[in-house]
């Protein structure tokens, strides 16, 4: 069950109320049954909506909706009915919302409680921690809209560049599609040709049963830190950190390269972090609501797992794309058996040594 959706629990009974009706904009006013009247959704739908978003399905009479949850289903339907989404497309992107969201609002919540549990003089203008939370929640809504429009039109960008313009919604296409772009492959879905690597910490495990948790939080931050600049100033996109491991793409496997050698040095100068190891693959890769999947990002993984610390090890594929590149040397190594692929021929990717140097 989502901590948002429990009973108040001891010791934040009287000030949850509060600080929930601020965050909802409001109070839990309506029943699902009061939800179906009021935006014609069946409760069939409006429970698999809710269900999608990450929140348990309450009972038909319980008072769990806002007025913002009536909003908020009635311009779904409204996106339904310009032809944008379909009714299923719709329950995947409630699903994918759900996901990325919770992550980014549990940790908003952790640091906004800990800033109010200091008190009265949290916020350093006296006054009730309730009332400036309150106050910081549009700021933090403003900031959020504009890094989001931002990477829409980053994303925006590329596709333009790939698709050279958009054409009309017609049988098998989806509004918006690229004429000579990406691949359709369903709403909420492309496939393109990408450059994909898996980059994790040699060692992690060892590592961490010698830190208490305010190290390893150091560590992680770090290495999340290091990785997303890295990855940026390539031109690449992570598309998500797990752990010890960073996963990202890029459109072209000279870039992505270039940043995977990049990263191997920078964590050489790192004290804190322990060495990594880069895989890298190229192919076509499956982009479904944010994530990648395919041949490319398996392979990518497998690499990652056989290569040394402070290596590079990239497969055939990409190996090919940079074949002619003078800023790379590459060498093939013998084939290896990895789960799921039998005879997998890692080559090892390396800068070009500058002719003189020592």
């Amino acid at each position: 069950m989502n901590a948002a959706d429990q009973a108040p629990r001891s010791g934040a009974g009287e000030l949850r109320p509060t600080v929930e009706e601020v965050l909802l904009g409001g109070g839990r006013v309506h029943t699902r049954r009061d939800v179906v009247a009021r935006t014609g959704v069946t409760a069939e739908r409006t429970a698999q909506i809710w269900h999608a978003l990450g929140f348990p399905v309450v009972d038909d009479d319980a008072r769990v909706f806002t007025d913002a949850d009536v909003d908020a289903l009635r311009a779904g339907e409204r996106l339904i009915e310009a032809g944008l989404i379909t009714a299923e497309s719709e329950t995947m992107m409630a699903r994918a919302l759900g996901h990325h969201l919770s992550r980014l609002a549990e940790w908003q919540v952790s640091t906004l409680w800990a800033w109010m549990s200091r008190g009265p003089d949290a916020s350093g203008h006296g006054g009730e921690p309730v009332d400036h939370a309150a106050a910081l929640l549009p700021e933090m809504e403003r900031l959020q809209r504009h890094v989001w429009r931002r990477h829409l039109a980053a994303h925006a960008g590329r596709m333009a560049a790939e698709g050279q313009g958009f054409v009309p919604a017609g049988p098998g296409r989806p509004v918006g599609a690229a004429a000579d772009g990406p691949t359709a492959a369903g709403e909420g879905t492309d496939v393109r040709e990408l450059a994909v690597g898996f980059t994790d910490m040699v060692g992690y495990t060892r590592m961490t049963r010698g830190l208490d948790t305010a190290e390893l939080g150091r560590v992680l931050d770090r290495f999340e830190s290091l990785t997303g600049d890295v990855v940026a100033e390539g031109g690449g996109r992570v598309v998500k950190t797990i752990g010890d491991e960073v996963l990202f793409v890029c459109d072209s496997a000279s870039a992505s390269a270039g940043i995977a050698l990049e990263l191997t040095a920078r964590v050489e100068e790192e004290k804190r972090l322990p060495k990594v190891r880069t895989g890298l693959a190229h192919g076509a890769v499956l982009i479904r609501f944010g994530d990648v999947y395919g041949g490319a990002v398996n392979v990518a993984a497998r690499l990652t797992g056989v290569a040394r610390p402070a290596t590079v090890l990239v497969d055939t594929a990409f190996a090919g794309e940079l074949a002619g590149t003078a800023a790379y040397e590459l060498r093939a190594l013998r084939p290896v058996s990895v789960r799921g692929y039998n005879r997998l021929r890692p080559v090892v990717l390396r800068p070009r040594r500058r002719t003189g140097a020592r």
